[in-house]
């Protein structure tokens, strides 16, 4: 059974409307009067048609709803962001006649980088990312906004034990590649059968008893002064390279 958290808001166009289309439960919209916008036009006429109470009111009421962020005209309420199984994610896999493309998350603490990941896993086509219950951000308002949505599309399964969930896994069947500095170049890595990635987190890297669990170790190169990049950027570019390798 899916899971569920605190009641949360959904903020700005883009995600609005896609909460909209999607089987999101959406308690209310609220729309900032006398906006002649038609993207704003296009939500309300949305909402009304699924039977969804809308209401106009001042941007001083959305600015309040949604702590000063920048709401571009409208906000939603809606029930708790749902999470899936992880059955959930081999099915949508097999519905799609495809090997498992799964995208393990080891303490993702900003919500911009998860709802950025997220819009990426979504135009890559991952089945599905995982992340930990405890010290890693959740699904939250402003993870939805970063998405743009695309957090009504990708389902996001949360586990107690990131390392008891790679060892099930690796039972089912699949393979699991992480970061690292030290590791096989990503560009000649390919992520053909049944395929898991791991990032970790933004600081500290994957964890050394989850790094131990991994098939094989994966390295970014790069020639700059940083050497180091972003997860968000990270989980991107090998998100691509299994979309690629799969020769989608």
């Amino acid at each position: 059974m899916a899971q569920k958290q605190n009641n949360e808001m959904v903020i700005g166009r883009h995600p609005a409307m896609a909460a909209l289309k999607s089987n999101q439960t959406i308690n209310k919209v609220f729309v900032q009067a006398g906006s002649n916008s038609d993207a704003l036009a296009e939500i309300v006429t949305k909402a009304k048609q699924k039977g969804i109470i809308v209401s106009q009111v001042p941007k001083s009421k959305l600015d309040q709803l949604c702590n000063g962020q920048n709401h571009q005209g409208v906000v939603l309420t809606v029930a708790a962001f749902k999470y899936a199984e992880i059955d959930d994610l081999f099915a949508r896999a097999a519905a799609k006649n495809e090997d498992p493309l799964f995208l393990i998350l080891d303490g993702i603490e900003d919500p911009h980088n998860l709802g950025s990941i997220l819009r990426t896993a979504d135009a890559a086509g991952i089945h599905g990312v995982i992340i930990p219950k405890r010290r890693a951000v959740q699904l939250t308002a402003t993870v939805a906004k970063t998405s743009t949505g695309a957090i009504e599309y990708v389902p996001v399964v949360r586990v107690t034990n990131l390392v008891q969930t790679v060892k099930q896994l690796k039972e089912r069947g699949m393979w699991v590649f992480g970061t690292d500095m030290q590791g096989k170049d990503f560009r000649k890595w390919s992520a053909k059968g049944p395929t898991a990635m791991v990032i970790g987190n933004e600081g500290k890297g994957i964890s050394p008893l989850l790094k131990k669990e991994c098939d094989e170790m994966l390295t970014i190169p790069m020639v700059g002064h940083v050497q180091s990049l972003n997860a968000s950027v990270a989980a991107s570019l090998l998100m691509y390279q299994a979309f690629t390798s799969r020769g989608v």
